[in-house]
């Protein structure tokens, strides 16, 4: 009989919670804060050495300060061709508005130039308008189009896959695929496809902020692009190793 009393009462207590339950005040606070914090990451630094013993410094990072929706980035990439006796060369530096609109992947928005950075050099300024973030299967992704002064139009595509091999070390294919919708004769860009370069990097975490890696890649201009090297006296391939470090703050 006292058991019975017992499923009884817990019965009517279950049943007068919805009686007591509400929808919050519309005014109310969010329950967990907005905040904004930021992150410099150096996803390349390295140093790479060449089938034609040639030695390059490569640079890629990108910078951001934000909240769970809205950030903005900085993004850099480049390279130094040592004893060449030529200047730096800046693949991409970039400013840019970010938007997140679904879980892992953000529209991004703003401008950027590219080319040498003697002084006098004339640059390539261009919008850029990118979907960056992470594929099914933890593909990461970054995609953009320019579009510069002349109304050239260009495109790329980056993707890079994380092999876990142990918990502190990681073998990661890369792949790079640049394009041109039109004709950029003033910067040697002809329309089609114009380079790929596929990459393996071996990654050791000494730290989850510090991973020195080594690794190789296989570049080669494409179609018009192609030619366009072999008639400057050019290799239209390129073979190397590196050594770098991942690293961020």
């Amino acid at each position: 009989m006292r058991t019975l009393k017992m499923l009884m009462s817990l019965s009517l207590a279950g049943m007068s919670v919805p009686l007591f339950a509400g929808h919050a005040e519309d005014n109310w606070p969010e329950p967990i804060k907005a905040y904004r914090t930021g992150q410099l990451l150096f996803d390349r630094l390295e140093i790479t050495r060449t089938e034609n013993d040639e030695n390059l410094i490569v640079w890629d990072m990108l910078a951001w300060y934000g909240g769970d929706r809205n950030r903005i980035y900085f993004k850099s990439e480049g390279e130094n061709r040592s004893d060449d006796g030529e200047p730096t060369e800046l693949e991409s530096v970039e400013l840019l508005a970010s938007r997140l609109i679904a879980p892992f992947w953000e529209i991004q928005g703003g401008a950027g130039t590219r080319g040498s950075v003697a002084s006098g050099a004339e640059r390539e300024n261009y919008l850029v308008f990118s979907l960056f973030g992470m594929a099914p299967y933890r593909f990461e992704m970054d995609n953009s189009i320019t579009v510069n002064e002349d109304g050239d139009i260009a495109a790329s595509i980056e993707a890079e896959y994380d092999i876990r091999l142990s918990q502190v070390s990681y073998l990661q294919p890369r792949l790079e695929v640049e394009a041109a919708l039109t004709d950029a004769e003033e910067y040697d860009r002809p329309s089609g496809f114009n380079n790929v370069r596929v990459g393996l990097r071996y990654r050791y975490e000494l730290s989850r902020e510090f991973a020195p890696y080594i690794g190789v890649y296989w570049s080669r201009a494409l179609s018009d692009k192609a030619e366009q090297i072999r008639a400057q006296g050019g290799d239209e391939s390129e073979i190397g190793v590196v050594v770098g470090v991942r690293m961020w703050f």
